[in-house]
C-alpha cells in the first residue's frame, strides 16, 4: 500500500493562516484608545471665558476710581485772587525781596521792587544816586516810582527801608494797597548787612551803631503798617511766606481764596 498523503480532496495545496503579528495588534489597540482633546480646546475655553466677562468691567472700574478720588480726601486746590497790592516795608536786610518773590510766585502775580525800578530809570545804583544827587533827590524819585508801581494791576511790591518813613508814600500805599511790615530783630539785621557794601546809609565809621540809630527811629513808623510779621534768623523763606499768606487771608478785601 502506498504511503501517500491522506489530505482530503479540495484542501490540497492550501496553507494554514499565519498567526496575527504584534504590529497589527498594537494598531488595533491604538484604534480603541480615546483620542486626545483638540489642540484648540484651551483657546476655545479662554475665548468662551472672555465672552462671558462683561466688556465694560475694567472701564467702569476706572471711572468709579476717578469718581471716588475727590471723595476719598483729595482736596481741590484753591485759587488765590489778589485784589490789592501788598507793599512790603521794613529795615534793610529784613527779607523784603526774598519774601516778596516767594509770595508773588505763590499768588501768581508780578513782583515789583521799587529800588530796582529806580536804578533802571536812573541807569545807576542806589549808592551812586546817593553819592551823586543826594538823599533828598533819591526820595523824590522813590515816591514817584512807588506811585507808578501801585497804579498798575495788583502785585507784590518791595520798597526800600526808608520809603515808609515818608508820609506821602504811606498815603499812596494806604489808598492803593496794603502795607505789611517784616519785623526782624536788630541782631539778625546786622548779621545780614554787615558784609554788604550796597547800603549807603551804613557807610560810616561805626556801621553797627548807625544801624541801631536807624532802627530806633524807623520801628515806631513801621508799626503803622496794616499788618506785621515777626521773623528771625531761624525762619526759612518758605515758612515766613506761609505766615504772610495766612495773615493776608484774614483780609478778604486784599486776598480772596476761591475754589
Amino acid at each position: 500500500m502506498d504511503r501517500r498523503s491522506t489530505a482530503q480532496p479540495g484542501k490540497a495545496g492550501q496553507a494554514e493562516p499565519a498567526p496575527p503579528s504584534r504590529a497589527n495588534e498594537r494598531k488595533d489597540e491604538r484604534k480603541d484608545e480615546p483620542r486626545d482633546a483638540p489642540k484648540d480646546a484651551p483657546r476655545d475655553a479662554q475665548k468662551a471665558g472672555q465672552k462671558d466677562a462683561p466688556k465694560d468691567a475694567p472701564r467702569d472700574a476706572h471711572k468709579d476710581a476717578q469718581k471716588a478720588g475727590p471723595r476719598d480726601g483729595h482736596k481741590v486746590a484753591q485759587k488765590a485772587v489778589l485784589h490789592r497790592a501788598v507793599v512790603l516795608v521794613g529795615m534793610m536786610g529784613s527779607g523784603k525781596t526774598a519774601i516778596g518773590k516767594a509770595l508773588a510766585q505763590r499768588l501768581d502775580v508780578p513782583f515789583l521792587d521799587s529800588d530796582a525800578a529806580i536804578e533802571t530809570a536812573a541807569q545807576a545804583s542806589i549808592a551812586e544816586i546817593f553819592a551823586r544827587d543826594g538823599e533828598a533827590f533819591f526820595r523824590d524819585r522813590e515816591a514817584e516810582v512807588i506811585a507808578r508801581l501801585l497804579s498798575g494791576p495788583p502785585a507784590i511790591v518791595s520798597t526800600g527801608g526808608g520809603a515808609f518813613m515818608a508820609e506821602r508814600n504811606r498815603r499812596v500805599i494806604s489808598a492803593l494797597g496794603l502795607s505789611l511790615w517784616l519785623d526782624v530783630d536788630l541782631d539778625t539785621l546786622w548779621d545780614r548787612v554787615r558784609h554788604k557794601d550796597t547800603r549807603p546809609l551804613l557807610r560810616t565809621a561805626h556801621p553797627r551803631q548807625t544801624l541801631e540809630q536807624i532802627y530806633a527811629v524807623r520801628v515806631p513808623i513801621y508799626r503803622l503798617a496794616d499788618l506785621s510779621i515777626r521773623t528771625d534768623a531761624r525762619a526759612a523763606i518758605e515758612e515766613t511766606t506761609t505766615r504772610v499768606m495766612a495773615s493776608l487771608t484774614a483780609r478778604a478785601d486784599v486776598l480772596e481764596l476761591t475754589g
